[in-house]
């Protein structure tokens, strides 16, 4: 018989030797802005294991409901911390968003496959491209390409002012930074795809990212198919475990050549733009 929580610690080690258990990660700090929230877990073997694109799943609580773990992405990292940023949007976030410091989490980590980190990359320019929400993981990958010399740029969309809740944390790390809101509270009036489609003759980006939701995503595949530049894109799906058990978060992906059934958790979250069937 399982224990509780469903997972025994031998059973997490059998389905990946990378994946960590963690029953005890401590909230150390916490930020709110109206409903975003951003919140910084103490869990050493996670962090020092974590790469830019990968996520966590998350037990929101130790009683049955909700049953299922959440998942989200990892916003940052330093030698003993990563950070979640999420946005209430339902049942499992509003509960996770009344966690306080010192209370403890159980987590599992890190988990899928990231964005692809080249050294390549010195010296040239990056394009990344958030939206929303969707501007989580872009943060750890900005810092991680930063520090091998790229150039990175930041594209950093969002219905309004009031929703550019990081805007101050990328603007302390230097990176070049490009806003639009629907409402032109700031920056760009309209959407982030069509403020990119108008800078990037002038950018000349050697690889671009991007995170967000799936309608801005599928636009800027278009822009990045018709350029010829290379990009990823981390996709969103509900999971019921985020190690590839399940088959909850499965979906329509080329691979060789061919479309088959992927698992978002495991294949991805990170897939290019040849691969992705919107």
């Amino acid at each position: 018989m399982l224990p509780k929580d469903g997972l025994s610690g031998i059973f997490v080690r059998e389905i990946s030797q990378d994946m960590i258990k963690d029953s005890q990660a401590l909230i150390t700090e916490k930020e709110s802005w109206k409903e975003y929230y951003l919140l910084s877990l103490k869990s050493p073997g996670i962090a020092q294991q974590a790469k830019p694109g990968q996520f966590i799943m998350v037990r929101i609580d130790p009683q049955p409901y909700p049953l299922l773990r959440r998942p989200f992405s990892i916003h940052s990292k330093d030698e003993e911390n990563i950070e979640i940023f999420f946005q209430k949007t339902g049942s499992g976030t509003a509960l996770l968003a009344q966690k306080e410091i010192n209370d403890s989490l159980d987590i599992l980590g890190p988990l899928g496959k990231g964005y692809k980190v080249d050294p390549g990359f010195k010296g040239k320019t990056v394009i990344m491209v958030g939206g929303g929400r969707g501007i989580a993981p872009l943060y750890f990958l900005a810092q991680e390409l930063a520090t091998l010399g790229a150039e990175v740029k930041i594209f950093y969309g969002a219905k309004s002012l009031s929703d550019l809740c990081l805007k101050d944390k990328f603007e302390r790390n230097d990176f070049k930074l490009f806003y639009s809101t629907e409402d032109g509270s700031l920056g760009f009036k309209g959407l982030v795809s069509d403020f990119l489609a108008e800078k990037l003759p002038s950018l000349a980006p050697e690889f671009m990212y991007s995170c967000g939701p799936e309608a801005m995503m599928e636009k800027i595949a278009q822009i990045a198919m018709e350029k010829e530049i290379p990009a990823e894109f981390s996709l969103e799906s509900i999971m019921g475990c985020g190690f590839g058990i399940c088959w909850s978060c499965v979906r329509r992906i080329r691979q060789e050549g061919q479309e088959t059934w992927l698992k978002i958790c495991e294949e991805g979250p990170v897939f290019s733009k040849e691969q992705i069937i919107w």
